[in-house]
């Protein structure tokens, strides 16, 4: 069993001694989109499942759908759904690894930019696709989009 793995089921167990629902919930969410990525990789031959990384990457739009929902709910004055979304963010970031600063993106950017002979934003895809490869779960997205094509441009 992959290490995440390992880390969602002890913090189940420890949910379940400590009655804590929300968390509780929240971690059977988790596990049941693994379990459903991991039938889409046996599909496609891969008999283990889905890896450290791609869990990592399905953790980080776990959480960025519950902000996207939150501020939905936030718009449309159900406050109490949107805390409780956020409260679901928080217990999904437990199991991410610290997310790198701007100030820290920057540099690893422009290493992978030069690494990878990346010219203009016809190569954006290639630096993005070693970021997401190298960097999985340590950042967002949606941010190193942005800074890569300000860079390339």
């Amino acid at each position: 069993m992959s290490e995440k793995r390992t880390e969602l089921n002890n913090s189940m167990k420890d949910a379940m001694k400590a009655k804590n629902a929300t968390k509780l919930s929240t971690i059977r969410l988790i596990n049941a989109a693994i379990k459903d990525r991991d039938i889409a990789a046996r599909s496609k031959g891969d008999t283990d499942g889905i890896s450290d990384d791609e869990i990592l990457a399905l953790l980080q739009s776990m959480v960025k759908q519950r902000k996207d929902s939150s501020s939905v709910y936030r718009e449309g004055g159900r406050e109490e759904l949107a805390v409780r979304e956020e409260e679901e963010i928080a217990i999904i970031q437990e199991f991410l690894p610290q997310q790198l600063s701007q100030e820290e993106l920057k540099p690893v950017v422009e290493k992978i930019i030069q690494d990878t002979g990346a010219q203009d934003i016809k190569d954006m895809g290639k630096v993005m696709a070693v970021l997401k490869k190298d960097y999985a779960g340590r950042i967002d997205m949606g941010k190193a989009s942005g800074l890569v094509r300000g860079s390339l441009a």
